[in-house]
């Protein structure tokens, strides 16, 4: 979890900076080939990117830094559990404080899509669900648990290194007994995806004033935080529950060596991360 927003937020090195910089654009890029903006949405979502990648340099950048730092101090020893869900919860609500800024663009922007762009939308959804098939859902059991572990054990190399032999059946291990169900995770996706292009529609429909549209909006991420299908909800607690609890595990079962890779892989981010943090302020 950790290794998921430290890589969010960076790439490597002097890639990183230069990454960041061009975020306005990568990002322009990432939407656009879901919508296809016309003339008037581009220059709106292109001056919102820039006004949103400034914000998130000159305000977010150097709390994101002092994370990583607590977090290069605490991978040294051993973590319970609940400290995994803890620091899942702390990058969480880094993830909302950046939607709650964006949220006024996206509530002024999307009322303006026409349905052809929402139809475009769909049509990506769909694309991208193929790729979520191919990765999650091959139809021979064996197939698809070598890839969860394949997938598995390369995040893990990514933040401590190579992994032992142990380590690696401790991960085959967590595979075979996860909850994780990629059918029920898949039908969640796509009733996600449906949820907004129904939310999309209805707006492009009523053209609702501001408070309205701001209403739908916060009323649509709050199931995405929280799915109104029980079933899922109470898989999603369980998934939660055990990946926090494999997470502990494994990481109390890695060498002094390896948690010091790992506190050096995030101090090098911390360092550029706190770089761009003081040229925004210079």
């Amino acid at each position: 979890m950790l290794l998921t927003v430290t890589m969010a937020l960076s790439g490597c090195g002097m890639a990183m900076k230069l990454g960041y910089g061009q975020g306005s654009p990568i990002a322009f890029r990432w939407l656009d080939g879901y919508v296809d903006f016309n003339d008037a949405q581009s220059l709106r979502v292109r001056g919102a990117l820039d006004e949103w990648f400034g914000w998130n340099r000159r305000t977010q950048l150097s709390d994101y830094a002092d994370l990583l730092a607590r977090a290069e101090v605490e991978l040294l020893a051993d973590m319970a559990p609940q400290r995994m869900c803890g620091w899942a919860d702390e990058v969480r609500a880094r993830f909302d404080a950046g939607l709650d800024h964006a949220a006024p663009t996206i509530v002024e922007l999307a009322p303006t899509l026409s349905l052809q762009q929402i139809a475009n939308i769909e049509k990506r959804y769909a694309q991208r669900n193929e790729g979520f098939r191919d990765d999650f859902m091959q139809r021979d059991a064996a197939k698809r648990r070598k890839a969860s572990i394949e997938r598995e054990v390369g995040r893990a190399e990514t933040l401590y290194g190579r992994l032992d032999a142990a380590q690696r059946e401790l991960v085959a291990r967590s595979v075979a007994e996860s909850p994780y169900d990629a059918e029920l995770s898949y039908a969640e996706r796509t009733r996600r995806q449906q949820d907004a292009l129904a939310t999309l529609r209805k707006l492009a429909a009523t053209h609702p004033i501001r408070v309205e549209a701001e209403a739908e909006f916060r009323a649509y991420v709050q199931r995405l935080d929280r799915s109104p299908r029980d079933a899922y909800r109470r898989y999603s607690a369980r998934l939660v529950d055990y990946n926090c609890s494999f997470a502990s595990t494994l990481h109390n079962a890695t060498s002094v060596e390896q948690r010091r890779h790992a506190a050096a892989l995030l101090h090098d981010y911390e360092l550029d991360l706190r770089s761009l943090a003081a040229d925004a302020a210079g």
